[in-house]
């Protein structure tokens, strides 16, 4: 079973809710397997790890996250984190007026080197903090940081129709299965062209798509956990060449497997 947060208590959510600051940082180390539960903060959060790889679930789908990333968490979303391997989190929760101009929705954004320094900066402050003084303005250039972040394609959306989550636990369960749009057609009892237009409609993706960031994004999880022989990962997936994998991972993420961790 996995360990869940002795720390995510009342308490702790109340004592970051109720700062009246813009900013408010947490530090936490977590291992490997840990769980923090579904939640929800009254603030919007910038779900990040400094070291370790995550995977962040909400409303609607989920996200693996490595530490050239994080998740922008609006407030009021319930959300669950599961440590992929040993992760030190350092999460920022910005005041819901503070956050104006910030995505309504969750996403994976990017995370810039200066970024990285400043939230490393910020969870060692001193709580509470003088608005005008050198740590007020280290959390205003957060801020400002926050709004320039860029958008990443590592979200995998989850449908709600029942005929859809057979196939999609299926292809979390066993991302090299290659079962055609036709062999689930012919299982469901469903024409294809409904499958394909649930999947539009539910998902923003065609089967074929969200079956492809499925087995990227649990690439991205045995990437994580040390299995860096790309040939094996790219078998475990369902791909004919660790080539293949090569180059539909770089064309989703902009760097080859051996590049993203980084």
């Amino acid at each position: 079973m996995p360990h869940r947060d002795p720390f995510l208590n009342p308490h702790v959510l109340a004592t970051i809710d109720a700062s009246t600051q813009p900013v408010f940082t947490r530090a936490t180390d977590y291992p490997e397997g840990h769980v923090v539960d579904w939640h929800v903060h009254s603030r919007g959060q910038l779900v990040y790890a400094v070291h370790g790889v995550m995977m962040v679930a909400a409303e609607g789908g989920q996200w693996i996250v490595p530490p050239t990333r994080a998740i922008w968490m609006p407030a009021g979303t319930a959300h669950l984190i599961r440590c992929v391997g040993v992760v030190h989190m350092r999460s920022l929760y910005i005041r819901p007026d503070a956050a104006a101009g910030l995505p309504a929705r969750a996403h994976a954004v990017g995370v810039s080197p200066l970024l990285r320094e400043l939230i490393q900066a910020a969870v060692e402050v001193e709580k509470p903090y003088a608005e005008d003084s050198r740590d007020g303005r280290l959390m205003r250039l957060l801020l400002d940081e926050l709004h320039a972040l860029p958008v990443l394609p590592l979200h995998l959306p989850q449908p709600a129709d029942e005929r859809l989550r057979r196939i999609c636990e299926r292809i979390a369960g066993q991302p090299d299965d290659v079962s055609t749009l036709a062999d689930w057609a012919a299982a469901l009892g469903v024409d294809a062209r409904t499958i394909q237009r649930l999947f539009a409609r539910e998902t923003g993706m065609t089967f074929g798509q969200w079956r492809q960031q499925a087995r990227l994004l649990h690439g991205l999880e045995l990437l994580a956990l040390g299995d860096k022989v790309v040939v094996d990962v790219a078998l475990a997936l369902g791909y004919d060449s660790p080539s293949a994998f090569a180059a539909m991972f770089k064309r989703q993420f902009g760097e080859p497997p051996s590049a993203f961790y980084r």
